[in-house]
């Protein structure tokens, strides 16, 4: 079932029982349910129509560059007006989208159908294939897909997969199995994009467990101490790709090194996948926030099971000379991590013995 197929239409509707908690969580999940859907669908006629608008600028223009050059110009505008948001990827994928979903208007107007999330429809964006688009809309409304479960079905061809399979059952089966821990139902509240949206600042409580958010408050402390030049810039900064949002848990700038320190905490034994993961970071924020003057941006992956490998350091592979000669001076070492992460852990399990 829908969340949203959960809110009442008459509020007095909602059921009444002999137990008040259950009541009360009821009432509290409708409510939540029909705050985003009205965000939601605002927040896509907003996107729609800002694509409209761009794109009937764009066509005004006679000239090939014409288009870059007003979206570019848009972006600096809204940004300086109304914060992020609106960079100049985020204002194509308005224009793409205005002209992927031209009757997206009538979609709203109609009660009959309802609306997937914007980030559901950023996904979309990727697919040229028309029937698959169109299939996966409706597999996704219809089933409450969340965000993740479509990217990871799009991504691992499941459309195609299962048009080809002569046991069609058995390709379903196995796409909710793996999708079933990317089925978050309160994916909604902790949408970044929604809370973009309504001029919220993200709610780091949402993204971090009680442990790991008593482990990033001590490391930033233990940072800033550590008197060798850093300043806190940010906490669970968003970052945002064609394909997913990421969260950096934080952010420093070493104003001796004059460069971006970032630290992501894993809870288990780091991967693979997150080694990959926080080189795309460092190569992000190299792209978009290092400025001239600036040496090349470190990543810090850490790992809060202290028996494991604990510290990874990330940077791009033409910058490691650099690393050996000159950052390693001003980096934490490996074994001051170690214990830092430890002393922490032992004084949370002290504070909260039933954790």
């Amino acid at each position: 079932m829908n969340d949203m197929d959960l809110i009442p239409q008459n509020w007095t509707d909602i059921p009444r029982t002999d137990n008040i908690f259950n009541d009360s969580c009821l009432i509290i999940n409708q409510a939540q349910a029909a705050a985003f859907k009205v965000a939601n669908t605002v927040l896509v006629q907003r996107n729609w129509l800002l694509g409209q608008r761009i794109e009937q600028e764009v066509l005004q223009g006679n000239r090939a560059d014409y288009g870059e050059q007003v979206i570019k110009k848009l972006s600096a505008q809204l940004t300086a007006q109304y914060g992020k948001g609106f960079d100049y990827s985020t204002l194509y994928k308005f224009v793409k989208f205005y002209k992927t979903f031209p009757d997206i208007l009538d979609s709203v107007s109609t009660k009959s159908r309802q609306l997937l999330p914007w980030t559901h429809y950023r996904v979309l964006l990727q697919l040229d294939n028309d029937e698959a688009r169109t299939w996966y809309a409706k597999e996704a409304l219809a089933e409450a897909w969340s965000s993740r479960t479509l990217q990871r079905n799009i991504s691992s061809q499941y459309y195609f997969r299962r048009l080809a399979s002569h046991n069609k059952t058995a390709v379903e089966q196995e796409m909710k199995t793996v999708t079933a821990p990317l089925q978050d139902k309160l994916e909604f509240i902790k949408s970044p994009v929604i809370a973009e949206f309504l001029g919220y600042t993200n709610n780091a409580e949402y993204t971090e467990t009680q442990l790991e958010t008593a482990l990033l408050n001590h490391l930033q402390k233990f940072l800033i101490e550590l008197g060798k030049g850093y300043a806190f810039v940010a906490r669970q900064q968003h970052i945002q790709t064609e394909k997913e949002d990421y969260y950096i848990d934080l952010v420093f700038y070493n104003y001796l090194l004059k460069c971006f320190v970032l630290i992501d905490l894993k809870s288990s034994k780091i991967r693979y996948q997150d080694v990959g993961q926080m080189d795309m970071y460092v190569k992000m924020y190299d792209e978009l926030k290092r400025s001239e003057g600036d040496n090349p941006t470190i990543g810090i992956l850490l790992c809060a099971d202290t028996d494991e490998d604990v510290a990874r350091y990330s940077m791009l592979s033409e910058n490691e000379q650099l690393f050996a000669a000159k950052y390693l001076t001003y980096l934490p070492t490996e074994e001051e991590l170690r214990r830092e992460i430890e002393q922490q852990k032992q004084h949370f399990l002290l504070s909260h013995p039933n954790k």
